[in-house]
């Protein structure tokens, strides 16, 4: 299997930072700056790897900081085009659900353009096979796509991530593994920080392409609050271009231990100090943003839990094990929950998630969200009564009815309004365009 390539010299890696205003000009000049195009050739198998994690065609989805844009997408394709690439292809493996997505997401971010411009083939990595890589002590099935392409072209998002700190170009790749694999890297040892690092030591990733036309605070999902931030950073080194990302997000790559244990496992710095920066000053892209949900000091909810007088309940805080699946469903949950609330406590409930975390004494009620909680538990005796939320992930209806039966009494229309709130807080004036997210 490729393996990223390694600095030949000890020269410092070379990453490339440009404001952006226009996507094909920007991206283009990005490239440039870092060099990242060099050594592509006409009959190289390319593939652009994007951050599609999912979509929503139910609710208002607002995609800020949350999926790549489409302009940026569009002007890689075109400028690889114009370096005279042929042969591309533009790769993701979105949360499946029910039955994959991936097609639909393309469609509605004007992907089939590129078809029609450019041949570009798009793929559904879950609609296609997966072949078993021995990483050493574990094994993952990664996309045949991935595997078999000559180069990848990671284009990440500029945001953070509630469980791993930041999601830049090293988590992106775990959009190349197929969902069982995914729920792999949340298990408890040895956890996630350590394992989706790992994803890239096999594969041929050639250019990483950081898309910060938005950032996210408290990501990975649109519950988190996005921003215009109008940056690219590029590098042919993935780990350079990630210290990068975490700097101008005010994280030394320290402080992330995903990229602390990249550095000790590869012998790299983690000093933004020994990187060769192009283009703009880093120092003056640095904003702090947040990437964690402020919880109670005793663990027993949200702080909003707190402000809103709700007691009676206690919401342990999600950790690392949870995986994405079941991330994506805890906050509706927690809006569910708040909805129930009546002004009355609740009746001693406690809430456990993932695979690590343990029912505890005293509570009348114990909510298992999950199949990993709901395994984990099965034979707890601290468990009294097991409000069983089931699935992989639980679906909402069957939430609402399983706390129903209970007698908690959730309002899915609070949900939908929530909803519509997450969307209808951005707005035109401070930079949130939809039509970035097409391809014109």
């Amino acid at each position: 299997m490729a393996k990223e390539a390694a600095p030949l010299t000890m020269e410092k890696p070379i990453v490339s930072l440009v404001s952006f205003t226009d996507a094909y000009e920007d991206v283009r000049k990005a490239l440039e700056l870092c060099g990242g195009l060099e050594g592509f050739g006409s009959a190289d198998r390319i593939l652009v790897k994007p951050n599609l994690v999912s979509w929503d065609f139910e609710l208002p989805f607002p995609p800020y900081g949350v999926v790549t844009t489409s302009h940026v997408v569009a002007a890689v394709v075109r400028v690889l085009a114009e370096h005279g690439c042929t042969n591309l292809t533009v790769g993701e493996a979105p949360l499946p659900g029910v039955k994959p997505r991936g097609q639909a997401i393309f469609e509605v971010l004007g992907y089939r353009r590129l078809q029609e411009r450019y041949g570009v083939q798009l793929v559904d990595f879950n609609e296609e096979p997966f072949v078993p890589v021995d990483y050493g002590g574990f094994t993952l099935r990664v996309a045949q796509k991935a595997l078999t392409a000559d180069r990848i072209v990671n284009v990440p998002v500029l945001k953070t991530h509630n469980q791993a700190r930041v999601s830049l170009g090293l988590k992106n790749l775990k959009g190349c593994l197929h969902v069982g694999s995914k729920m792999h890297c949340h298990g408890v040892t040895p956890g996630l920080d350590r394992m989706f690092p790992r994803i890239i030591e096999k594969l041929p990733v050639s250019l990483t392409l950081i898309d910060g036309v938005f950032t996210l605070a408290k990501g990975p999902a649109p519950t988190g609050r996005a921003e215009r931030r109008n940056l690219l950073i590029a590098s042919r080194d993935t780990f350079a271009a990630d210290v990068a990302g975490a700097y101008v997000m005010g994280y030394r790559g320290a402080d992330v231990p995903s990229l602390a244990f990249y550095a000790e496992r590869h012998g790299r710095s983690l000093d933004v100090a020994d990187i060769g920066f192009r283009g703009e000053d880093p120092a003056g892209h640095v904003r702090f943003v947040n990437y964690d949900w402020e919880w109670t000091p005793e663990n027993t909810g949200p702080a909003a839990f707190a402000r809103a007088g709700i007691t009676g309940l206690a919401v342990r805080k999600y950790d690392e094990s949870m995986c994405t699946g079941c991330s994506a469903l805890f906050n509706p949950l927690l809006i569910l929950l708040m909805s129930a609330y009546r002004g009355r406590p609740f009746p001693g409930v406690e809430l456990v998630s993932g695979k690590k975390q343990l029912a505890g004494e005293g509570f009348e009620k114990t909510i298992l969200f999950g199949r990993c909680a709901c395994e984990l538990n099965r034979d707890n005796p601290a468990v009294r009564r097991a409000i069983a939320l089931k699935g992989c992930p639980p679906g909402i209806d069957s939430m609402i009815t399983a706390l129903a039966a209970e007698g908690i009494e959730c309002v899915h229309e609070e949900y939908v309004k929530y909803r519509r709130h997450l969307f209808d807080r951005y707005r035109a004036e401070d930079g949130f365009d939809p039509g970035l997210y097409t391809v014109v």
